[in-house]
């Protein structure tokens, strides 16, 4: 059964434009239904901010889920920093756009986490349910994590990937004519805390040279700056980050 109205929840500008280009170029899927966007209300850079025939609406899911619930019959959470409401993932159909290849690394910054466990990485294209990153999945593939990336380049990579799916699955999901699997088990889940854990270097830690540079290019996401040790003559924190550039390609 098609969809009517949808919102799309995103707190990313990238994701968030391409998928509007997106619907810019299907004309008659965009007049058959509603489409509102939204991010978080904290987001003063996207709040308010006009994308084609579409303003960008502050909204937070957490105390509006009821309204929510009843003025929409599809949500789409395109890089959404909200967490959605156990009530109303049970009252409407909410569908994720994930940057991580599920069910491994769920939660908190996958390619961070696959860099440094040597896992899998990808997107993901799945329905919510009441746990984080874990409902049926519509549509994923993988994408290859080098040994010259780090978070930026690894992640930059993912969210091409992501519009990939988005053109080629928009449509059926508008629909409601998807398919989905389960994912093969329940994989790993990692949370803000397992990263911030991540980002202060012990000088005195003992590690090959191998797990001290995957550390820090799993770290290394300019322009934020998350790996750092304490200066031991100041007490200050020293930012770090790392370049790595491979002959692949010459």
């Amino acid at each position: 059964m098609p969809f009517s109205s949808i919102l799309v929840v995103s707190d990313n500008e990238i994701i968030l434009t391409e998928f509007i280009n997106l619907l810019d170029h299907m004309p008659d899927l965009k007049e058959q239904r509603t489409f509102n966007f939204a991010c978080h209300p904290d987001n003063e850079a996207l709040k308010y901010k006009q994308f084609s025939d579409y303003t960008i609406e502050p909204l937070n899911i957490k105390t509006d889920y009821k309204s929510i619930g009843e003025q929409y019959d599809l949500i789409i959470s395109a890089h959404c920093k909200q967490i959605f409401p156990v009530e109303l993932v049970n009252s409407v159909k909410c569908i994720n756009i994930h940057p991580g290849y599920n069910p491994y690394n769920r939660g908190w910054y996958p390619q961070v986490f696959a860099i440094l466990n040597h896992s899998l990485l990808g997107a993901t294209i799945h329905e919510i349910d009441e746990d984080l990153d874990h409902g049926r999945i519509i549509t994923r593939e993988i994408v290859e994590v080098k040994s010259s990336d780090t978070s930026l380049t690894a992640y930059n990579r993912v969210q091409a990937k992501e519009v990939e799916l988005m053109e080629k699955n928009l449509q059926n999901i508008l629909d409601g004519t998807y398919e989905t699997i389960m994912p093969e088990g329940e994989g790993n889940i990692n949370s803000k805390k397992d990263f911030n854990d991540l980002r202060e270097i012990n000088l005195n830690e003992r590690v090959t040279f191998k797990e001290a540079i995957d550390r820090l290019r799993a770290l290394s996401h300019p322009p934020f700056k998350n790996g750092y040790f304490i200066d031991p003559d100041t007490n200050q924190k020293v930012w770090i980050e790392v370049t790595l550039q491979s002959d692949e390609g010459k």
